[in-house]
């Protein structure tokens, strides 16, 4: 039988002290536990310029489901505590949860901090088959790199889920191990020293996701716990008042949850993300407005080619 995998942050902890001493990518190799016909390791080339490859799980399919889900994880970054949800998935569904860069399988093995560099290296995990349609879901760490995802990619992305996101601001489980993980970075593994400072690094960046908020054309769900004792409830209350003017904009609680939504039933938080599909008449309002934007840009890019034409042509005027 294979071993249970470690869930909350000390069992996490420990178990990067265990991967890094044995030299895995994996806690428990997610091949032992589900065929690859259910749950599969995968890689993609990044984005950005980059040589890196990013490596992710992923559900097989014969034939592309209607709707790809996209789940851009938190620190440290493990796809693989998302395999019991990734075999749950019903087959007209299917999901990739990435490792991002500095983490488990993917590369570099140095750390990554600049959130922009991060979503521009996971850019191709959007790429989706004819008439395929998307979800991005963002968690912890990882809500504010996919909203400069979707930001981004708005024709792409047809909904953005920020899942238990982290925003800048620590309860005080975050404190203590941010505090803990500084003054001791020198002997702590890779994973762990690199989710350090990524949480430490990024209040500083809190801009770059206020920005992409205001940008983001889809809609927009903030999901998080009533017990999240890493990143704090108000926070995301405070977060969502920004864009809270918006009719696309959700915030839902989940009382009694954590920080790892993603350690609980998986049909339970399967049901909170399919909540979060557009329905059919919003998704055509969403395309009307994309395409309005697109011919507004356009006539835009036109008055301004054919201004300097009108005022050389105004200035060389025959004077009567």
């Amino acid at each position: 039988m294979a071993r249970k995998r470690p869930k909350g942050v000390l069992e996490i902890g420990w178990a990067c002290f265990e991967s890094a001493a044995t030299g895995r990518i994996e806690h428990v190799p997610t091949a032992v536990c589900y065929p690859e016909t259910l749950v599969r390791r995968t890689s993609v080339q990044a984005g950005g310029g980059h040589a890196w490859r990013i490596s992710a799980l992923t559900t097989p399919r014969k034939r592309a489901a209607p709707w790809k889900i996209v789940v851009v994880t938190g620190a440290p970054s493990w796809a693989e505590y998302w395999a019991p949800v990734l075999a749950a998935l019903p087959a007209n569904r299917e999901m990739l949860v990435v490792d991002r860069p500095g983490f488990a399988g993917s590369e570099p093995v140095e750390y990554v901090g600049d959130i922009r560099v991060q979503a521009a290296a996971l850019a191709p995990l959007l790429e989706t088959a004819p008439g395929q349609r998307l979800m991005l879901v963002g968690q912890s760490y990882g809500a504010a790199i996919a909203a400069l995802m979707a930001a981004a990619a708005p024709r792409r992305v047809r909904s953005l889920v920020l899942l238990s996101g982290y925003f800048g601001e620590s309860g005080p489980t975050a404190k203590r191990l941010v505090d803990w993980g500084s003054k001791l970075l020198a002997f702590i593994p890779r994973d762990l020293k690199n989710a350090v400072r990524e949480v430490a690094g990024q209040p500083s960046q809190i801009e770059h996701l206020h920005r992409a908020l205001e940008q983001a054309t889809m809609p927009v769900h903030l999901i998080h716990g009533t017990r999240d004792d890493f990143a704090p409830l108000a926070a995301a209350e405070r977060l969502f008042a920004r864009i809270a003017h918006r009719s696309d904009a959700r915030f839902q609680t989940v009382e009694g949850a954590d920080h790892f939504l993603n350690d609980g039933p998986p049909d339970d938080l399967l049901a909170l993300l399919e909540a979060c599909l557009p329905a059919r008449g919003s998704e055509l309002s969403i395309w009307l407005r994309e395409a309005r934007d697109q011919v507004n840009r356009r006539l835009a890019a036109l008055r301004r080619r054919i201004a300097p034409h009108s005022a050389r042509d105004a200035a060389h005027a025959p004077v009567t």
